[in-house]
């Protein structure tokens, strides 16, 4: 099993041909450096695809999902360029549910 720790959600849109030096080069520029035990999710202009990135201590695992129907619910790129979420939001967010208000302790940082 994968440890995540930390759940961070990127608000601009990440081209879904990125492989895993893209994914990466885009986390560094976005939230610094990739930290171990963190998850950093992506989505397409039109969020119905989204990629997770995930350092584990050793190194990279790239995950992506895509939605047949309808498009994921998505942060306002405008507000910032990343926040923190939790596993129940990442749970709801990846099912297309509205993440947003899941659990109590709602969004837990934002850069």
């Amino acid at each position: 099993m994968i440890r995540i720790d930390v759940i961070w959600l990127a608000t601009e849109p990440l081209d879904m041909r990125a492989g895993t030096e893209t994914a990466l080069s885009r986390v560094v520029k976005v939230f610094g450096r990739a930290r171990p035990h963190h998850a950093y999710v992506f989505a397409n202009r039109r969020a119905n695809r989204i990629k997770v990135l995930i350092h584990d201590g050793i190194g990279v695992w790239l995950a992506a999902r895509r939605r047949n129907k309808g498009r994921f619910e998505w942060a306002n790129s405008l507000a910032t360029p990343g926040l923190s979420i939790s596993s129940e939001q990442l749970n709801a967010l990846v099912l297309g549910l509205p993440w947003r208000h899941v659990g109590d302790e709602g969004i837990i940082t934002v850069l």
